[in-house]
């Protein structure tokens, strides 16, 4: 089958990114499709260094630092990709990649990251970190929002299969567009990182520094218990204010962005791994365990099901700081073995990816041929 793989944006490598390298590995020879590409080229490994097909997005004012300012656009952007050669279009969306536009005799499946989540549960949030929670701006974006969420409703029944990265995910594909999912586990490199049984007195936290993730939390927890040594790794619009929470407190350490190695070398190292997000699933949660580091996580979202609970980490229920704490002390009363940690992130590797979603492709091909044969 000719195969086209759309991607929303490329721009960084995090957790959207894995799944597309994962289907390069499956569809070597497949063609990618992206509203911008501004890797730089050494991040390019990942797609093997294949050319993208970009939007016209890409060549818009500005667009290489602030793309986003033209989300307005991104509908008309993504359906503008001409996908008449291929007999099968992959899509990984969070945004609007699942939009493009495909005929009866194409099978397109949609692997949802989620659905877009500046414009449903995330809204308000939203307009309060960007400024528009009152006045003009607000009614005016809010507008925009309105019909970005309209448009993603009518877009997601183009889609003839999706599969969630996630049961959490799989929930709100049903909420909000009506349609089931199946749930295949995003890939996790558990090869990168190995097995190490002795562990020091730190915890760590490592991750994108952005409000949703909840730095602030775990900064205040590890501030109020000094006996407590917290390792925070990251960078991110939120660096400094992380930065200055943790000022006066001598047992946190802020190392900023770290390189691979050095974060592998503290996940390997770390006591615990402590995550406060509320994520859609959380690769960095199963490659802490996969160095056999335990893990302390909100027991919200993804977590619940990468997590097992008093097995491989501890599941905290609220996104507080007395929750964190609880579950900090609950962690020290018991004990963990960490080549139980790295047996279960090896469910989630990328081989457990490539075999499950290659057979569900077959599977749809097979839905996708009986249904044409009916139709016709």
């Amino acid at each position: 089958m000719r195969v086209a793989l759309v991607h929303d944006w490329l721009v960084t490598y995090s957790g959207a990114e894995r799944i597309l390298e994962g289907l390069v590995k499956i569809y070597p020879d497949a063609d990618i499709f992206s509203l911008v590409d501004f890797l730089a080229p050494e991040q390019r490994n990942f797609i093997k260094d294949k050319p993208v097909k970009t939007s016209f997005i890409q060549k818009l004012p500005f667009a290489k630092s602030h793309f986003r300012w033209y989300f307005a656009l991104f509908p008309v952007a993504i359906q503008s990709f001409d996908l008449s050669a291929y007999d099968l279009i992959v899509s990984v969306s969070f945004s609007v990649a699942k939009g493009v536009m495909t005929d009866p005799d194409q099978l397109h499946i949609c692997i949802s990251c989620s659905p877009v989540r500046y414009a449903w549960d995330l809204q308000e949030q939203y307009l309060r970190e960007h400024g528009y929670a009152r006045g003009i701006r607000s009614f005016i974006m809010r507008n925009v929002l309105l019909f970005i969420r309209m448009w993603d409703v009518s877009s997601a029944f183009a889609v003839d299969e999706y599969v969630a990265i996630s049961c959490f995910v799989g929930r709100r594909i049903r909420k909000y567009y009506g349609r089931e999912s199946t749930v295949i586990y995003p890939p996790v490199a558990t090869g990168r990182f190995t097995l190490r049984k002795d562990k020091e007195e730190f915890y760590l936290t490592a991750s994108r520094q952005v409000p949703y993730k909840r730095f602030d939390l775990i900064v205040d927890a590890f501030r109020s218990t000094p006996e407590r040594k917290l390792v925070v790794i990251g960078d991110g619009p939120e660096h400094g204010y992380v930065r200055d929470l943790a000022k006066d407190a001598p047992n946190i350490k802020i190392l900023g962005c770290q390189s691979s190695e050095n974060l592998r070398d503290y996940m390997q190292r770390a006591r615990a791994f402590v995550f406060a997000a509320k994520e859609d699933f959380g690769i960095v949660v199963l490659e802490a365990q996969a160095c056999g580091t335990p893990v302390v996580a909100l027991g919200q979202g993804g977590a619940r099901e990468t997590v097992l609970d008093g097995k491989t980490g501890i599941l905290f229920p609220d996104q507080t700081v007395a929750s964190l704490r609880e579950a900090l002390v609950r962690f020290e009363q018991l004990e963990f073995d960490p080549e139980e940690c790295r047996a279960h992130a090896l469910l989630f590797s990328e081989q457990h990816f490539q075999t499950a979603f290659s057979a569900f492709v077959d599977g749809a091909v097979v839905r996708w041929k009986e249904r044409n044969v009916i139709s016709e």
